[in-house]
This record gives structure tokens, C-alpha cells and sequence, in this order.
């Protein structure tokens, strides 16, 4: 039985339909991964792959690495990146120096091998320096503005005499209490951390004139304030203030600091104590043998 489906004749013509890899290929392309990757991945490999074989040879790498410092010299070294000079304002002429010692800087010198943050560090870390801004200055000069810890009192301790500021950070050490009379004196360990407390007294003590010799820190944690003649007043670690104010008032009205009283003592407030000096209380030994009581 013949069959019902005719052939299609041979034309000898190539069938238009893509093959199965050039589909595939097509469709790859396509993705756009594959066309990132086609792109930019397989150029990215081969450059790295064939810098990595040229800087595999130790002479062409240090070739590479010296021309590499020589361009940046030739930029660093440019004129207008160049430091000719530092210049210190708002620091005294003692300060300037410290500053200039603790910064062994050789001028000329390129602007890029200068550290700025620390170079403020070194010298922030200088006792008489509270602030520092460092700059480079156009013109090639190193400016820096500094503000200086103002003294506020003579701290005197186990090493000598030093300057403090309000917040009791040291400011300088001196050699003699007559190079700052104009400063209230401080004494005893610890007094520099109640520096803030200590000025609250010293302001409320102000009216006694010159009798006022200074504070003095008990234990680290109480106050006495020493007057001349001897005389003490013990002050308690709590509301000192308030204890050296009812002393104040007591003498403006029974003057009782005018009277022969070596220690006014203040540390519990409800029961004051009065101790005569020695002569006073010889006196009044004297008297009751007198009297005979």
C-alpha cells in the first residue's frame, strides 16, 4: 500500500533554523550577567593576569615602584605645597617655646608629610595648653592658635608648687609662692580635684581681708581655711559652704575670730566648737585657780 504522505522534495537549500549552541549562545546573550561579565569581568581578568606576570620580575616591580615615587616627590615638592615656616598665636613667649620643642619640625618641608591631628596631640598634651587648632596656612605657614590654661591658684604638694586651673588640670610648676602672691594657695593631696569647691570658699572668704593665708585638703575630703594667727577653721566634707558662711557671720557679729581662738570647729553642724590658743587657755586656767573653782 503506497503511502498517503508525499516528500517533500530535496531544494538543496540550508534549513534557516538556528542550531542548538547558537540558541543557546544567543539566549546568553541575552542575560545581562553574562553581558557584565563578557564586558568588563574577562578584560578585568586578563589585564590583572598579565600585570601580575609583568610584576612577578623583582627588577620591573621596583622599575614600577620608583617611577611611581618619583611622580609623587615631583607633586609633593611642588612650590605651593611647601611649609616655610610655623607660626604660635594666643600662647605666651615661655608657652611659644615649650611648643616649639615639643615639635622638632626642619622648615622647608612638604605640606603631605606634615600630620596634622598629631601634631594638635603633642601639643594638647603640653600642660599650659587647654585647646590647639592646627592649620596650613596659605603662603606655606604652619599656624597654630592655641588657647592657654589661665592659673587660677597655687596648689602646694608633696613635689613642690604648681599652677592650676579652675578645673584643677595642672597649668605649670613654679619654684617660689612669691612668683604668684596674686593666687589663692591650695595644700594637701587630692586639693587639685576640689579645685571647683575651694574657689566657692575662697570667694565666700574674701571678706576677711588679708587675714585669709589659704585652704588646706584634709584626707581628701574636707577643707580647713587657715588664717593668720593660727587660727583654723574646720570646715565638714558636706555643705561647706554653708558651715564657713555661719563662721563669717559669727564674727561679724561677736568676733569671734578676733577673740585668742586657734580652731573654729565646723564638722558637725549642730553642736560648733571653739578651742582657745595655748596663752588664752593658760590665762584662763590662771583665773580659775584664783577664783578657786
Amino acid at each position: 500500500m503506497r503511502s498517503l504522505i508525499r516528500r517533500r522534495p530535496e531544494t538543496g537549500k540550508a534549513d534557516p533554523a538556528p542550531s542548538r549552541w547558537s540558541w543557546r549562545m544567543q539566549r546568553l546573550m541575552l542575560t545581562p550577567g553574562f553581558r557584565f561579565a563578557l564586558r568588563v569581568g574577562l578584560p578585568f581578568t586578563l589585564s590583572l593576569l598579565a600585570g601580575t606576570i609583568y610584576m612577578a620580575d623583582e627588577e620591573r616591580r621596583g622599575t614600577v615602584v620608583q617611577a611611581i615615587a618619583d611622580v609623587r616627590a615631583s607633586i609633593e615638592e611642588r612650590p605651593e605645597f611647601m611649609v616655610k615656616l610655623m607660626a604660635i598665636d594666643g600662647a605666651s613667649d615661655m608657652l611659644s617655646t615649650e611648643i616649639r620643642t615639643a615639635l622638632p619640625l626642619e622648615f622647608p618641608l612638604s605640606s603631605f608629610d606634615l600630620d596634622l591631628p598629631q601634631i594638635r596631640e603633642k601639643i594638647t598634651d603640653i600642660d599650659g595648653v587647654k585647646q590647639a587648632n592646627v592649620r596650613i596656612r596659605p603662603g606655606g605657614v604652619l599656624q597654630i592658635d592655641v588657647t592657654p590654661r589661665v592659673p587660677i591658684a597655687v596648689w602646694r604638694n608633696e613635689t613642690g608648687l604648681a599652677l592650676v586651673d579652675n578645673t584643677g588640670a595642672h597649668v605649670a610648676r613654679i619654684e617660689a609662692r612669691r612668683d604668684h602672691a596674686d593666687l589663692p594657695l591650695i595644700a594637701g593631696a587630692g586639693a587639685a580635684k576640689a579645685v571647683p569647691e575651694a574657689l566657692k570658699l575662697i570667694a565666700a572668704a574674701n571678706v576677711l581681708g588679708d587675714r585669709l593665708r589659704g585652704l588646706v585638703r584634709v584626707g581628701g575630703r574636707r577643707w580647713d581655711v587657715v588664717l593668720d594667727r593660727d587660727q583654723t577653721i574646720m570646715l565638714p566634707e558636706e555643705n561647706a559652704l554653708q558651715a564657713l558662711e555661719r563662721v563669717i557671720a559669727l564674727e561679724g557679729a561677736q568676733e569671734v575670730l578676733t577673740r585668742d581662738v586657734a580652731r573654729v570647729d565646723m564638722r558637725l553642724a549642730a553642736r560648733p566648737t571653739l578651742r582657745m590658743n595655748e596663752d588664752a587657755t593658760r590665762e584662763w586656767w590662771h583665773i580659775r585657780q584664783l577664783s578657786g573653782q
